[in-house]
């Protein structure tokens, strides 16, 4: 939900909110992708804000890019109450033995 806690000075949302939002999308399909006694744990994710939010709630999708033995890559998109693309991003797992 876009509001006074998740905007930034210019009454946008913040970009810091969209990629905590795709981190634990891909981190969430990551995790439910790992075999038994494995885990995923994040190396590396970027975003790129193509249109600001003012209001309303942003929805996003987790696919899959490569499903690897040490690695895995997820793509994610976010978007407005309207459909519109806001935000895409890429989230770089590494797959780990539990200890």
């Amino acid at each position: 939900m876009v509001d006074r806690r998740t905007i930034q000075p210019y009454g946008l949302l913040h970009g810091g909110v969209s990629v905590v939002l795709a981190e634990t999308l891909g981190s969430c399909g990551a995790a439910f992708s790992c075999p038994e006694g494995f885990r995923a744990v994040g190396l590396d994710i970027n975003a790129n804000h193509i249109r600001g939010v003012t209001a309303g709630w942003v929805t996003g999708t987790a696919r899959p890019v490569h499903i690897g033995r040490t690695t895995q890559v997820w793509h994610i998109d976010l978007h407005n109450e309207a459909g519109g693309l806001t935000c895409v991003s890429r989230i770089t797992m590494a797959v780990q033995a539990e200890r």
